[in-house]
């Protein structure tokens, strides 16, 4: 069974290449990377995996790449319009007696398009989305929400040739295992930021909410539908039902805010534990779309990989990772170094 897989070197991509090669199932796995460092980071931990060089706009590759590949799992850019229609174009050419399957990568920041409209940020939101019985609201949301851009193409990919899912992460935390970038992104941001301002942060009332998941949990995700796909679709859902959200749990940002504060405080890096209100710019200036990711309202439950995959996350929760995050962001930007040469005197 051949598998083709752009985004292995990084963060969501490389821990779901982790999960797979763990796999008792074998699979015969092809690599997009960009240059021969990427390539060895991948050969280092994984010679047995066909490299192919290029990046997301060599669509003659991806579209060769994916004539030759059973499963594609997308997992490097959930936005980027010529990946996703090389990789269905060459899916198509697959003979409908055996179709090829794409498990695409979007994200639940698609659920932020209202208070991006309203440009209300920091406030509640009582909405919840679901995957179940939800699904069609998910997937006719309007097209300004980010990532849709990119979902409808593989929604409108749906045919006897080619099989689809889609899987929507929330706030993803946790050390990847991947070969090359193991760091995510709001979590680190948050800390990184507290870090460097001497305080927690906040947008406006602090009182956003987001789902989330470990990253290890998520790619038992990726690896159950690669299964699937492997088995002739298996008891995954596909096309137009085919989403999947991938959440355990809820968190206000407000509250995170001052459990990093906290443990920055802590363990030394900054003067108190206090947080402090920023304006939307401020924050903006601070980490690019830092009002969406922490200020804007993502809230949904995801149903169907427990229900048609038996997924069961087991990861510790986002608050027992957050020392663990705040220490590496303060190791990453010298902090430790300058830290323990203050104590020193």
């Amino acid at each position: 069974m051949a598998s083709d897989s752009p985004g292995a070197t990084g963060y969501i991509g490389g821990d779901a290449l982790y999960q797979l090669m763990k796999s008792t199932k074998q699979y015969d796995v092809a690599a997009l990377v960009r240059d021969s460092d990427k390539g060895a980071q991948i050969a280092s931990q994984y010679p047995a995996i066909r490299l192919v060089y290029g990046d997301l706009d060599s669509s003659d590759v991806l579209e060769e790449e994916a004539k030759k590949a059973d499963i594609v799992l997308h997992c490097a850019n959930a936005d980027h319009v010529v990946a996703a229609e090389a990789l269905i174009e060459g899916l198509a050419a697959h003979a409908s007696d055996r179709p090829g399957y794409i498990i695409h990568t979007s994200g639940t920041g698609i659920l932020l398009f209202a208070d991006l409209e309203r440009r209300t940020f920091g406030e509640a939101s009582t909405k919840i989305y679901n995957d179940w019985d939800g699904v069609g609201e998910v997937t006719s949301i309007p097209d300004f929400a980010p990532h849709r851009n990119v979902d409808k193409i593989i929604l409108a990919s749906g045919s006897k040739n080619v099989k689809s899912a889609i899987v929507s992460p929330p706030t993803i935390y946790g050390k990847g295992r991947g070969p090359g970038n193991q760091r995510s992104h709001q979590l680190p941001e948050l800390s990184r930021c507290t870090l460097e301002k001497g305080h927690g942060i906040q947008v406006g009332a602090g009182k956003t909410y987001w789902t989330n998941v470990h990253v290890h949990d998520l790619s038992e995700v990726f690896v159950a539908l690669v299964e699937a796909a492997a088995a002739g679709g298996g008891n995954a859902s596909w096309g137009d039902e085919g989403y999947y959200f991938t959440e355990n749990g809820e968190h206000i940002w407000g509250e995170i805010s001052k459990v990093v504060a906290s443990a920055a405080h802590k363990q030394g890096f900054i003067p108190s534990n206090e947080v402090q209100t920023h304006s939307n710019e401020e924050i903006d200036e601070m980490c690019q779309f830092g009002t969406g990711l922490w200020g804007a309202n993502s809230r949904c439950r995801a149903i169907r990989a427990r229900k048609l995959l038996g997924w069961s996350p087991k990861g510790r929760s986002i608050e027992q990772e957050i020392p663990d995050t705040v220490a590496s962001e303060a190791d990453l930007r010298g902090f430790v170094k300058h830290h323990a040469a203050k104590v020193a005197g």
